[in-house]
């Protein structure tokens, strides 16, 4: 797989951003997150060896995880990435967006009922959002699209927007802060998928983490381990 971030930085504007790994891990670096600028690998996808080859390998891409795909900043640079996508019809391109209410003005001119080659994953962490982006992206034209429900926030009932979804993945809070997760939300989103025939994916548990009324503190680099040894992932049928 590999990672392409045409743009860095982000600015927050969902109920899952308050702690979110980009700002905590820029001002660290004492780098501003609210700027969104080009980067060194804007080209990336389109770049060649001496050979004539991609230096940029087949295989699944993960777009703007550093960043979002649809930020209103980087609408001037937009049009020139889906000449490079449409151009590597031998990579997938997946990317997260939290502004999936976006997406129609974002979309080529040629985007017509979607590019096979790019998968477009909504994200949500309650209610509130779950009725307000699922009830745009169940409408959108997109032919290969995903759910991720993390941070996850609370229980959350996402079944009537189901249809058409490849997969749901799942996840906490990464924070010494983290809001927690408990355990009762994931299982329940797990069933709702498995009503519908609908890949499912527990990708990480949160710090603070509620399983049978009891609330666990875990260490960062033990939550996508905790959350794989839970055996819950569910394959459709």
């Amino acid at each position: 797989m590999s990672m392409w971030n045409p743009w860095r930085g982000c600015k927050k504007c969902s109920d899952g951003c308050k702690y979110c790994y980009i700002h905590k891990g820029d001002l660290k670096r004492k780098v501003d997150t609210n700027e969104i600028v080009m980067t060194k690998d804007f080209n990336k996808p389109i770049e060649k060896l001496k050979n004539g080859n991609y230096k940029m390998k087949s295989g699944i891409v993960y777009l703007c995880f550093q960043t979002d795909f649809l930020i209103e900043d980087a609408d001037i640079w937009r049009k020139e990435c889906w000449k490079m996508i449409r151009q590597r019809q031998d990579c997938t391109f997946l990317f997260l967006t939290k502004r999936i209410d976006r997406f129609m003005k974002c979309i080529p001119e040629d985007w017509n009922d979607g590019y096979d080659n790019v998968v477009v994953c909504a994200t949500i962490e309650n209610q509130k959002n779950v009725d307000y982006k699922l009830n745009i992206f169940k409408n959108l034209p997109i032919k290969h699209k995903c759910i991720t429900a993390q941070t996850l926030l609370e229980r959350i009932d996402i079944e009537k927007y189901l249809d058409n979804i490849e997969l749901v993945v799942v996840g906490g809070e990464s924070d010494i802060n983290a809001r927690p997760l408990n355990y009762e939300w994931v299982l329940d989103i797990r069933e709702q998928c498995i009503r519908k025939n609908v890949n499912f994916e527990f990708r990480q548990c949160g710090t603070h983490f509620i399983k049978d009324g009891k609330e666990y503190t875990l260490q960062v680099k033990d939550l996508c381990k905790q959350a794989k040894l839970s055996g819950i992932d569910f394959k459709r049928v």
